[in-house]
């Protein structure tokens, strides 16, 4: 018998909205091209808001409790101001994530090595072997090159940021158990630990002009990352001086689609609304798309009125993020006058400014 719901994707929003549908008594297929659930990538960062949302799947995931966020002037490696965090803040490893979720599938049908090229008509999917199948209610979780978001959205324009990403990781022993970002001129780093703090999680962002790369994600050398940073303080420059391996990407500005449904495929996380990373909010926001789909499957519409403009809440404001994190001159040091201030007398304040992120229940 044909799944109630078949989602494309295994990745955070796929699995996760797999196990809330099961959840909801639906019946589920997960079709993923890839020949196993394996994950790269590397660290993500689980705020309150997507937490709730894994216990309420009975998702236990490993990783680290961050305890703040401590922003540091990059080229002195001065401290501005370091945020203590409340609960439910996680630095997790990617892999443990998907792990946890597919720890939770049963009764979930899973097919791997399925390439979608094509969604025609309602919701009639074509393979790469030129098989075809029609879906019942279709969501779409893979992503912004996906098939899905092709269907909703074929001709939905992007953005070059100005700015490229590097993610690495290297061995650590004894880093705090905090997410820093070193700020500077033009560029800025996040660092945090994963893994029992074996391993350091490594983001690095650089503005420039152009980019030409062909595609989403690719191999750089490790050189030019150490060549953007060497005006940063010695302990940055030793720690890169480590990394052995380095993907580089172009961070492009998507925006929320302008409709997140066409016929039976409703799309969620990046396939929606990709984020930029500098609010650690993609996976949380896929999170909670899962939860609330699942709920209203079958009234998409209502689904997207729900939360659309939380979303583009998001990503404005991670969008504004980067742009206080290059800063120079005359802008730069009275920021970081007010910076220190502030994590003189209220430390905490700051990201008050962000309840309405992370004080959100998407269970409730």
């Amino acid at each position: 018998m044909d799944a109630d719901v078949t989602i494309l994707g295994a990745g955070i929003a796929g699995l996760a909205a797999a196990v809330a549908c099961t959840r909801a008594s639906r019946s589920v297929e997960v079709i993923e091209q890839a020949p196993a659930l394996t994950e790269v990538g590397a660290g993500l960062q689980i705020a309150p808001n997507g937490m709730r949302v894994l216990r309420a799947l009975g998702i236990e995931v490993p990783g680290i409790d961050s305890q703040a966020v401590h922003l540091i002037d990059g080229p002195s490696g001065r401290s501005l101001v370091r945020m203590p965090l409340g609960p439910g803040f996680r630095l997790v490893h990617r892999a443990d994530l998907i792990e946890a979720l597919a720890r939770k599938l049963d009764g979930v049908t899973l097919t791997l090595r399925a390439q979608v090229t094509q969604i025609e008509g309602d919701a009639d999917l074509v393979f790469d072997d030129g098989t075809r199948r029609s879906a019942r209610r279709l969501i779409g979780a893979d992503g912004v090159r996906g098939a899905s978001r092709g269907f909703v959205a074929p001709d939905h324009p992007q953005r070059f940021t100005g700015q490229v990403a590097w993610r690495a990781l290297v061995p650590v022993d004894g880093w705090p158990p905090e997410a820093q970002v070193h700020v500077g001129p033009g560029r800025h780093m996040v660092l945090y630990p994963l893994r029992d703090g074996r391993l350091l999680n490594i983001v690095a962002v650089e503005e420039r002009s152009a980019w030409t790369a062909a595609g989403w994600s690719q191999t750089d050398d490790p050189s030019n990352l150490r060549r953007a940073f060497d005006g940063y303080a010695a302990p940055i420059r030793e720690l890169l001086s480590r990394v052995e391996t380095v993907n580089l990407w172009g961070l492009m500005d998507h925006g929320a689609l302008p409709r997140w449904t066409r016929g039976a495929c409703t799309l969620i996380g990046d396939a929606a609304h990709p984020t930029l990373p500098f609010l650690a909010q993609g996976a949380n926001l896929a999170l909670e798309d899962a939860w609330a789909l699942a709920r209203m499957v079958e009234d998409p519409a209502a689904y997207e009125r729900a939360r659309r403009d939380r979303v583009t809440r998001a990503l404005a404001a991670a969008a504004g993020n980067a742009r206080s994190y290059h800063l120079t001159g005359v802008p730069k040091m009275a920021a970081h006058a007010v910076l220190r201030a502030v994590g003189r007398v209220s430390p905490g304040a700051l990201l008050r400014r962000y309840d309405w992120l992370y004080g959100f229940d998407p269970t409730a």
